[in-house]
């Protein structure tokens, strides 16, 4: 089901999405393995976001009352030159929201984006235990490139980090 664009819009990350963004984070980090840390993160940690995405593309998903549905960004795989054509992808999306399409629309949003700017490859790095994540991927054009096995763990449960790629 395709969310209707009146019922949101996307403007880029701003300073003013601080709080909102942090609480989302915060939340996927409490509640899922969708973020790697295990601990709450500061509303400090904010400054590294929009770092992580300046130069890149990315989006808040805004509702009519102001409240942020979802946010997403492009940012750079690795500072080289040789790798100026590859970004990363992360977003999250409110609980409420995921189902709806809005994932979808975030990220052609910022494939379109992104190919303005000349990214031809975008990478996911996916907790293998956020099965969701790793459906919604494939369905949109990614497939698995790389795995690293028994990697990450939190709260004493240990994952692989599986690695997605889609060319753009």
């Amino acid at each position: 089901m395709k969310p209707d664009p009146q019922e949101y819009r996307f403007d880029p990350i701003t300073e003013e999405n601080r709080t909102e963004i942090i609480d989302l984070f915060n939340y996927y980090i409490e509640n899922s393995f969708a973020a790697y840390p295990e601990q709450k993160f500061p509303y400090d940690f904010f400054s590294l976001f929009l770092d992580s995405c300046r130069n890149y593309p990315s989006v808040v998903a805004k509702l009519p009352t102001g409240t942020i549905a979802g946010f997403g960004m492009l940012r750079a795989h690795n500072p080289m030159p040789a790798f100026r054509h590859t970004a990363e992808i992360t977003y999250f999306i409110r609980p409420d929201w995921t189902g709806k399409g809005l994932g979808t629309e975030m990220l052609g949003y910022l494939e379109t984006a992104g190919k303005t700017q000349g990214i031809t490859t975008i990478l996911a790095s996916i907790s293998s235990l956020n099965e969701g994540s790793i459906r919604f991927h494939a369905r949109h054009g990614f497939s698995e490139c790389g795995r690293f096995v028994k990697v990450g763990m939190k709260k004493g449960v240990t994952f692989d980090t599986v690695w997605m790629q889609k060319f753009i």
